[in-house]
């Protein structure tokens, strides 16, 4: 399997994904947003775009489908609670669903939160697992659930689907938010040496030089993985939320980081 990760160099900083076999040349274009740049991309690897999956319905995740199937003829897959939101969707996604094309085998992980249809996809073909994460988990920080969203289910889906995920899954996010994540994660835990160490690595890239990052690193300086900090907690204590429960915990995070 390879992966070819697009930064469509907008303002929402979209990536878009496109995942080859490259024992048959066979792809997945994974939430096209320009259309025009995945088929190039496609094209430029000698690859067949053979699937065209949506991880949820916002529209930069979506808009590049039409000119992607019109071209390749590839049918449109999502979550099966996204039929009718999402455009001309084939087949609708279960959860624990297990895709394959070519070599590459992919699970299905429902994921509601940032919207209630969300999917992530997981590899279990590859001797080091690759997460796409969509608009749930990005590099230092949680989705928002702004646009039908809901914070309880983006916990659970945190608690119950992310949290027993191996440490060395590498996270393919997608958005390039990294930067400015980071710096929320130093106002979560000002001393957190890991998250001091990131933003001075990333802080000269460019979007289409961030690094790829694995669960266990996020794991270290990611405040909505890291729920039980002490410090984390002491700083929300003392900006006066006084619950340590972790769904409060969470759900305050997530607040402040709307408002920040």
């Amino acid at each position: 399997m390879k992966v070819v990760r697009l930064y469509m160099n907008n303002r929402l900083r979209n990536f878009n994904y496109i995942i080859g076999c490259e024992k048959t040349g066979q792809a997945i274009a994974l939430d096209p947003l320009d259309g025009d740049a995945v088929l190039a991309a496609a094209e430029a690897e000698g690859w067949q775009i053979k699937l065209i999956i949506n991880t949820h319905e916002h529209h930069d995740h979506i808009e590049g489908n039409p000119v992607v199937q019109a071209v390749t003829g590839a049918p449109i897959w999502a979550s099966e609670y996204a039929v009718g939101k999402i455009p001309n969707v084939a087949k609708g996604l279960v959860a624990n669903e297990v895709i394959e094309l070519g070599s590459m085998v992919f699970k299905v992980l429902p994921t509601p939160g940032h919207t209630p249809v969300h999917v992530c996809l997981l590899t279990l073909s590859e001797e080091i697992p690759v997460l796409f994460s969509g608009d749930t988990l990005f590099n230092a920080c949680a989705g928002n659930c702004f646009n039908g969203g809901n914070v309880d289910e983006m916990y659970e889906t945190f608690q119950q689907v992310l949290a027993p995920l191996p440490d060395n899954a590498i996270l393919y996010p997608g958005h390039d938010y990294m930067k400015t994540n980071l710096e929320f994660s130093l106002v979560c835990e000002p001393g957190n040496q890991d998250a001091q160490l990131w933003q001075g690595h990333v802080k000269n890239l460019s979007p289409e030089d961030m690094p790829f990052m694995t669960l266990g690193q996020e794991r270290l300086y990611n405040p909505f993985l890291r729920l039980e900090s002490p410090q984390l907690l002491a700083k929300l204590e003392a900006s006066g939320d006084m619950s340590t429960s972790s769904r409060a915990v969470f759900k305050a995070l997530r607040l402040r980081r709307d408002h920040w």
